[in-house]
């Protein structure tokens, strides 16, 4: 029997944290009224209300006023008024954009599904200790789903601290829409969109080669005035849009600490959340290391696996993973090359375990090869990852879940070949992590999940949700768990 020390830390919901958003209350037809109500208001009586929405706000939000501008130029905009920005005195804009901003929970529904890795920066941390980052999927109302991060520190026993948030302040950067695009993978992901050819082709002919966001809308404006494009083919073009802001660079200020920093749904193809996000600490053929987090974007329709790209944490760069099997949940990159190529799981069919490799870590367009079925009884229904596999002397140690009677979900683990990882070489036949009583009551009862786990020393840290509604951690000697894996397999 496998031996796992399941540690008191509870990370909870916070209902404090919250953001300020920006909120149309139904269509843009709202906001026309409402701005020229407000250029009538007396200049005394429009000072007094600032007055009143800064002091009940300003403490609680960073650069509240920026926020509150940032707000004001996309109601205008939306709401397609027909008047000028020029028009409104700063005051007047402030006051505006209050009245298109709301604030917004993140995590006062739930805060689960972690993944952990080595930080960035070792600095402050004494001998045997090592600095960690931790990310969780944020539940707020509506189930929107946002990403969210904390900081903390491991000792030589392998008690994790996490660090305290300064306050209660929370943190949203500022979308950055100035993304230069690549017209072949631009170009792939509609077809993959399956969007009509002609406007495939007509994307193709005036896009150069690499291109900017304000380029792409000059290309639409032309394709919608074309005769070439029925009216049906026109009616599609808005998805095109949807694609590109699906590309996105964001970043924070320098002076936020890590657990300030929220990523929230900002695109089209994220409206309903950024879900399950499964950070790895990649190292390339130099040693040069880079942050990258899939995850499954979600607007309540249709999902977009995206990735996250990061050097410190502070500046993310977002793009739509491409290829024909990277269309379900559940990627997760290896922490390197092997054999010169990028590799990644993947769940293709939302219940088999798959290999796919590639030279682009952005464009898989191979065929994916099945390395794991369900084959025991607590993971009939569905297998998956649960996180990037960890590279050990013995193999790729892969923590995967399992979905079995009662929709219960449990942790097990495969070892992989190091030179051919499609090649299984130890299984666990039963699951080393089941919901315990307390764990079996939250938000989806009877789910332990983890989204990346880490090794330190000679033991497997592994955080994990708790019936999706909190998390915490666990410690698995290394030695224990090899030894029922190659024991189990034989």
């Amino acid at each position: 029997m496998i031996p796992v020390y399941r540690k008191t830390l509870r990370i909870k919901p916070d209902a404090k944290r919250v953001i300020a958003r920006y909120y149309m209350p139904g269509s843009g037809e709202r906001v026309k009224p409402v701005a020229e109500r407000i250029l009538q208001m007396f200049s005394k009586e429009l000072s007094n209300q600032l007055k009143v929405i800064l002091a009940q706000y300003s403490d609680r939000h960073r650069s509240i006023t920026k926020i509150l501008l940032r707000n004001f130029d996309r109601a205008l905009i939306d709401g397609n008024t027909g008047l000028s920005a020029d028009a409104f005195s700063e005051q007047q804009k402030m006051v505006l954009g209050a009245y298109f901003t709301m604030e917004y929970s993140i995590e006062s529904a739930a805060f689960f599904n972690p993944s952990i890795v080595e930080a960035p920066d070792q600095n402050g941390v004494s001998g045997g200790e090592r600095k960690v980052i931790l990310s969780f999927r944020a539940i707020g109302e509506g189930h929107i789903s946002s990403l969210v991060f904390r900081e903390g520190i491991l000792d030589k026993k392998n008690n994790l601290k996490v660090i305290a948030n300064r306050n209660d302040i929370v943190d949203i950067p500022e979308k950055i829409n100035r993304y230069v695009y690549e017209k072949a993978k631009f170009i792939q992901k509609m077809q993959e969109m399956t969007l009509p050819e002609k406007i495939c082709e007509l994307a193709a002919q005036r896009l150069k080669d690499n291109f900017v966001y304000g380029e792409l809308r000059d290309c639409l404006e032309h394709c919608a005035a074309s005769t070439i494009l029925n009216e049906q083919e026109k009616e599609v073009l808005p998805q095109v849009i949807w694609l590109a802001r699906s590309h996105y660079e964001v970043s924070f200020s320098l002076d936020t600490s890590i657990a300030e920093r929220v990523i929230f749904p900002v695109s089209y193809r994220e409206t309903k959340g950024i879900e399950d996000a499964r950070f790895v600490r990649f190292a390339d053929e130099s040693g040069e290391i880079t942050y990258y987090g899939t995850y499954t974007a979600y607007n309540g329709v249709a999902i977009l696996p995206k990735i996250l790209e990061t050097k410190d944490f502070y500046n993310f760069k977002i793009s739509p993973a491409h290829g024909p099997n990277v269309q379900n949940k559940g990627l997760a990159f290896f922490p390197r090359k092997v054999k010169g190529r990028y590799v990644m799981l993947a769940r293709i069919d939302g219940i088999n375990n798959y290999l796919m490799y590639s030279n682009d870590i952005y464009v898989w367009p191979g065929k994916a090869v099945l390395i794991q079925e369900p084959e025991y009884t607590w993971e009939f229904i569905q297998v998956g990852n649960c996180g990037s596999p960890l590279e050990m002397p013995q193999g790729w140690l892969l923590i995967t879940h399992g979905v079995g009677p009662m929709h219960q979900y449990c942790l097990g683990a495969i070892l992989l070949d190091l030179e051919n990882p499609e090649k299984i070489i130890g299984r666990l036949k039963e699951p080393f992590l089941i919901p315990n009583p307390e764990e079996r009551e939250g938000y989806v009862p009877n789910v332990v999940y983890s989204c990346g786990s880490i090794i330190n020393g000679d033991d497997l840290i592994i955080p994990y949700g708790m019936a999706d509604y909190c998390s915490s951690y666990a410690v698995v000697p290394l030695k224990s768990l090899l030894s029922e894996l190659t024991r189990s397999y034989k």
